[in-house]
């Protein structure tokens, strides 16, 4: 835990705000996606954010907003330092390491799960494959409350392997953590290697993410925007989530820190088609297409992401312009970020919702302003006509 006066200090040595780099063309208006990020503060849904727009190669707009806390003494975050509990976009990033090694050959995806966790067996549990955790189509139960059931990692674990399945693998998507932290053991046994030391080679390393962890350093806590707020202290550091507590802070389906611009080198990568920013390559164009690409059952799930669906109702978090062939991933602290191919634009909005939301139906007011700036940077980025 932080104290509210620990949050007053300023960092050290940050330096300014980075500048966007220069647009070739007319400069995108994105006025109306500060207000709307201003307008969640405003209604009380969360304290800070920051938003990161960018193409495949440049930074269009990159803004902070409010404060940490609802002090106006506590630090103003920073696109380039200040660190994000992730939450559920820890399951993009997991599954980018899964890309990364299924375009080496070290990893198949088509393979039942109990090849690489032999506890996750018998009955229906046996048909289940990799592919099918990435696209939340294994039929396991959206949530179990671990951390309330398990005395420890094992234990939990245990739990997680021996769930009994909601309905057959394979039929319909249902969104679900358990999926996450299993394609986490997966990963682990597949490579030998643990699972946050996995994605710093595979996928924080190459990309140049220099500012990606689980369980943050003490050293680090004035720059880290807190995401909780339990009997009056201020916390910051700690996955909010209290399944990834119970699990030791590293698992497959939450437990990352982030910077919004490490977040943007990540979209950018993927709009890239694979490709770094030195013009090497990071995965094969093919691997990143077969991620993107769903299956009949899988409705709007792609391999690690999520899509618009033509079918929801009432507002997405996609909004209500973005192509089909959009793809992104939200997180329940008050995380997000989404690409558009067809515009060629990325999208990191970063806020602590979690923290000591003022607003009556936080997570559906959340919703409303994740919808808006959506929509704002669909109509100030036009489709590509080639």
């Amino acid at each position: 835990m932080i104290t509210a006066l620990l949050l007053t200090a300023i960092v050290a040595g940050a330096g300014p705000v980075p500048v966007p780099t220069p647009v070739r063309g007319p400069a995108p208006d994105f006025s109306a996606v500060d207000r709307a990020v201003r307008r969640g503060i405003a209604r009380g849904v969360y304290p800070g954010a920051v938003v990161v727009i960018g193409t495949h190669d440049r930074i269009l707009h990159s803004e902070r907003f409010g404060h940490y806390t609802w002090s106006s003494r506590s630090p103003r975050p920073r696109t380039d330092s200040t660190l994000w509990d992730l939450a559920s976009l820890t399951k993009v990033i997991a599954a980018s390491a899964a890309l990364r090694m299924v375009d080496q050959g070290t990893l198949d995806i088509d393979a039942p799960v109990g090849r690489y966790v032999p506890e996750f067996s018998g009955g229906l549990r046996d048909s289940v494959t990799v592919k099918m955790l990435l696209l939340h189509t294994s039929g396991l139960p959206p949530f179990l409350p671990l951390y309330r059931s398990a005395n420890s990692r094992e234990e939990a674990l245990a739990q997680v392997t021996s769930a009994a399945l909601m309905q057959p693998p394979g039929t319909s998507p249902v969104y679900s953590d358990l999926n996450g932290i299993l394609l986490g053991l997966v990963l682990e046994s597949a490579s030998g290697v643990p699972l946050d030391s996995l994605l710093s080679r595979e996928v924080f390393d190459p990309l140049g993410m220099a500012h990606t962890m689980y369980l943050p350093p003490q050293s680090l806590l004035a720059r880290i925007a807190p995401s909780s707020f339990l009997k009056g202290e201020v916390v910051a550091g700690v996955v909010n989530d209290q399944n990834a507590q119970m699990l030791g802070g590293i698992s497959g389906h939450a437990g990352l820190f982030a910077t919004a611009s490490d977040l943007a080198r990540f979209a950018q990568t993927w709009l890239r088609d694979g490709v770094l920013d030195d013009g090497s390559t990071w995965v094969s164009a093919a691997s990143i297409q077969e991620f993107l690409t769903g299956t009949d059952a899988s409705g709007s799930r792609r391999l690690g992401w999520d899509s618009p669906d033509p079918n929801h109702e009432g507002p997405s978090v996609f909004g209500r312009l973005l192509s089909p062939l959009a793809y992104g991933h939200t997180g329940w602290t008050g995380t997000e970020m989404w690409v558009d191919p067809t515009r060629d634009v990325f999208v990191v909005f970063l806020a602590n919702r979690s923290f000591d939301s003022h607003a009556r139906h936080s997570l559906r007011a959340m919703r409303d302003v994740r919808a808006a700036v959506s929509d704002a940077v669909a109509r100030a980025v036009p489709q590509r006509t080639t």
